[in-house]
């Protein structure tokens, strides 16, 4: 369990949340592990298969507590919230941002900015880590590009132009990510992002998680009450949860690339994972997306210090962190919205 912003995460799997009093209780086996005053949260997220009582439930909503339902994956279930909750006003301002291009462009540029920083210190931590193996002015270059847009995107104000600042980023960080890949070259190799279908094995294991990341982060904007469906910086399409693309921006070169790339350098995939249709698409086997999913869900469980909290948390919990800061930023709570920058 972990108090962070006034809501209380319930990781563990076997905990069943009951009231006593003015209290909510963590029970384990019909034994008591923690109790915390209802007066001192403003939502609860539970991870768990258990759930919680009736009463519990009543009391959060007369109190206005958001109590969110996930499974242990971390796969949206249900809120339950009381009238006075303010999730109604939470997304009406949401989409009033939405609808502003000048407001949308101040989110979306923080977003952007914070997957710039953590794509340069992917290639920086490559860099020091693996010095003799890769091209350290390949790097210097790339690196160079990424600073230089990173300062761009601090300044932008239209939201067109900072789609061609992220570009032009993503061409250089995508340029060296072959470099990064240290084993088993012969199969495992990146000669750029293709999708719908992934041609090759690199962008098949970057697809899915890319998937993965993308439901996590609609889990936790749900969670929150927030709208999944409408961003920032990805406009409305029909289907499309574009608020979730924006948050797992940041996210994508910290946890998901260097994911793919440590399943591949430290052999958690092998080339028996995946098999190329017909089309040409690659996809990966049944026994494949078991041992990668498998991987993802303990990378999930690791702690890290929260960059802006300064303190530490579950790497899974980092996307209902940032929903958490995002709305707080749509309330006015915070001046600017904080992203997530990795180290």
């Amino acid at each position: 369990m972990k108090h962070l912003l006034n809501t209380l995460f319930v990781t563990s799997e076997d905990v069943y949340l009951s009231l006593d009093g003015e209290n909510v209780v963590a029970n384990r086996d019909k034994t008591q592990v923690a109790r915390y005053p209802l007066h001192t949260l403003q939502s609860i997220v539970t991870f768990s298969y258990s759930g919680a009582s009736p009463a519990l439930m009543g009391a959060c909503a007369e109190r206005g507590i958001g109590l969110a339902f996930c499974t242990p994956r971390g796969k949206f279930l249900a809120r339950t919230a009381g009238i006075a909750s303010g999730n109604v006003l939470l997304r009406r301002q949401q989409y009033r941002v939405a609808d502003d291009p000048a407001q949308s462009c101040r989110v979306a540029r923080c977003m952007i900015a914070g997957k710039l920083y953590n794509a340069r210190w992917s290639l920086e931590r490559t860099v020091r880590d693996h010095r003799p193996r890769i091209s350290e002015q390949d790097f210097a270059n790339a690196i160079a590009i990424i600073k230089q847009q990173l300062a761009l995107t601090l300044e932008e104000q239209q939201l067109d132009s900072l789609r061609g600042i992220e570009g032009v980023a993503a061409a250089a960080y995508f340029g060296v990510f072959d470099q990064m890949i240290l084993r088993s070259k012969e199969d495992f190799f990146f000669r750029g992002r293709n999708r719908r279908p992934p041609l090759d094995n690199v962008n098949a294991m970057l697809s899915f998680a890319y998937n993965l990341l993308a439901h996590d982060c609609a889990s936790a904007l749900e969670s929150v009450g927030l709208d999944a469906y409408v961003g920032f910086l990805h406009r409305d399409r029909p289907g499309r949860r574009s608020l979730a693309l924006d948050l797992m921006e940041e996210l994508r070169p910290a946890f998901a690339d260097r994911f793919v790339l440590t399943a591949i350098n430290n052999r958690i995939v092998t080339p028996s994972d995946f098999r190329t249709e017909e089309s040409g698409a690659v996809r990966m086997e049944d026994e494949g997306r078991h041992k990668f999913l498998k991987a993802w869900q303990e990378r999930k469980q690791e702690t890290i210090q929260h960059p802006f909290l300064q303190e530490k948390i579950a790497w899974g919990l980092a996307p209902y962190v940032q929903a958490l800061l995002l709305a707080r930023y749509l309330r006015g709570d915070v001046d600017a919205y904080p992203p997530f920058l990795w180290k």
